[in-house]
């Protein structure tokens, strides 16, 4: 999902969509990032705190600029599963999953999560960036099935609460009433109750790597929730955080990011995805045809880096044979890795340098720094077992 940080911009001079959170962001300090058209919160305090508070407590985030597109009707379930590469009319009330909007050829449109919310109701949460692609697509395809495509975004606020302590911090928000307790939904379940009356819905799913909760309310209820989540959250450690640690957190997840990771030009198979397509599963749907044919066998692939120092590789700087110095890649995403301490990028290469423990170099400006190829993820949020 989304999180690309554009430069800072300036915070006293409102301009572009506004979250309807934008009140509570701008009383609470924030500064601001252009983000696909909408000005967005990217850090209350410096990004490393609020990282760290998303790895050893917990973060709230606004991510009321992603798109929410409801399909709903007897064919839904069906139309679904012809638009998108997974399947979906098998999916239980409440279940969710992540999936891909393909090209014909195959190319990744977007990459959204499907959360089944009624027998006949599908919501598709797709990138801020692509909400009109995603929609128009949606559309088109499930023309000739007996469901409707409704964009909601404009009426829904989305809030995250990330962390080790969310399911804590979840439990002592007041007035929040869901069928079952928050410790009780299972990762990639959603559930619909009430807050102070009104319709929420808590889905545990997240984009940090972290344990964590994100809740859809209509947007003129969003401020109110954010406040009564970060007075619950207070004695926990909970703290706002903005979008550019959430593209640290990610990265450190090995969580793909569209625009960088996923690209029209780019097969799921290229980039560790081809087990979310099923093709043994399900019948025709958009970009079938390519994605069994598969990528060319010389087609760089999605791979790991991780290097010395303090210098990080950045997206769009080349990736050199260790021998030799040719060209064998670029990397999609880098930093230096505030959990681990040392620098992380994501890099598509040759496939004959893909196999972990190949040493190959990342020109940096001019510099080379060496780089070995990483399983991923990066970092991996200890179990409690």
């Amino acid at each position: 999902m989304d999180t690309a940080v554009n430069a800072p911009v300036d915070s006293t001079q409102p301009h572009g969509r506004l979250s309807p959170l934008d009140d509570v962001h701008r009383a609470g300090g924030a500064s601001f990032t252009d983000f696909a058209g909408w000005q967005m919160p990217v850090r209350y305090s410096s990004e490393l705190e609020e990282h760290h508070a998303v790895r050893t407590a917990a973060g709230l985030f606004d991510l009321s600029h992603m798109a929410e597109i409801l399909v709903k009707g007897p064919g839904a379930g069906a139309a679904l599963d012809y638009a998108l590469c997974g399947v979906f009319s098998t999916l239980a009330v409440g279940q969710a999953r992540y999936s891909l909007l393909l090209t014909t050829d195959g190319g990744i449109i977007d990459d959204v999560i499907v959360y089944r919310t009624h027998e006949h109701r599908f919501g598709v949460v797709a990138n801020a960036g692509n909400r009109a692609q995603a929609a128009g697509a949606l559309s088109v395809r499930t023309a000739g099935f007996d469901a409707t495509v409704v964009d909601e975004s404009d009426a829904l606020a989305l809030i995250a609460v990330q962390g080790p302590m969310s399911q804590a911090i979840m439990a002592k928000l007041p007035d929040l009433h869901l069928p079952t307790p928050v410790a009780d939904l299972r990762y990639y379940w959603s559930t619909t109750g009430a807050w102070r009356g009104e319709e929420i819905m808590v889905a545990r799913t997240g984009y940090t790597g972290e344990d964590g909760f994100e809740l859809y309310i209509l947007a003129e209820h969003g401020a109110s929730l954010w406040s009564a989540l970060l007075a619950a959250g207070e004695e926990f450690g909970l703290v706002p955080a903005g979008l550019a640690c959430r593209d640290t957190l990610r990265l450190e997840a090995g969580m793909p990011l569209y625009g960088h990771e996923l690209s029209l030009d780019t097969l799921p198979q290229q980039v560790g995805l081809g087990r979310i397509v099923k093709l043994a599963q399900k019948g025709e749907f958009v970009g079938r045809g390519a994605v069994a044919h598969g990528p060319s066998s010389d087609a760089p692939v999605l791979v790991g880096l991780t290097s010395d120092g303090r210098r990080a590789g950045r997206a769009g700087y080349p990736v050199l044979a260790a021998e030799g110095g040719e060209p064998v890649g670029v990397v999609t995403s880098g930093a230096l890795s505030p959990t681990l301490g040392f620098p992380i990028a994501l890099a598509l290469v040759s496939p004959s340098r893909a196999e972990p423990g190949t040493e190959l170099v990342i020109d940096v400006r001019g510099k080379p720094m060496p780089a070995v190829v990483t399983s991923l993820p990066f970092y991996k949020r200890p179990t409690t077992d």
